[in-house]
């Protein structure tokens, strides 16, 4: 059996993406960054932004269907460690048209 290379710094510093950000990646990608037109960039916005949003879709207090869909069985836990994740992701620089 072959021994694992050893992890970078950078890679052992990281922390792991939460066990949800699947179904959020498919849209508004792992890092944050939207892979559809129309969808949000996530990345580095406010963590109480985030976590308020989130809990307002599950909650049904905003109407986006795919969005209640998505984050409607999530737990607080869940919900906090997606806005946390995606809070902390840089955002994309900004290009000029």
């Amino acid at each position: 059996m072959l021994a694992a290379a050893p992890l970078s710094m950078a890679q052992a510093a990281a922390p792991a993406p939460p066990s949800r950000l699947g179904l959020c990646a498919a849209c508004h990608g792992a890092e944050g960054q939207a892979r559809l037109p129309g969808v949000p960039n996530l990345a580095g916005q406010r963590l109480d932004y985030l976590r308020d949003a989130l809990r307002q879709y599950r909650d049904g207090r905003r109407s986006a269907p795919v969005m209640r869909t998505a984050v409607g069985p999530l737990s607080d836990v869940e919900l906090e460690a997606l806005a946390t994740w995606y809070s902390d992701q840089a955002p994309a620089a900004r290009t000029r048209p």
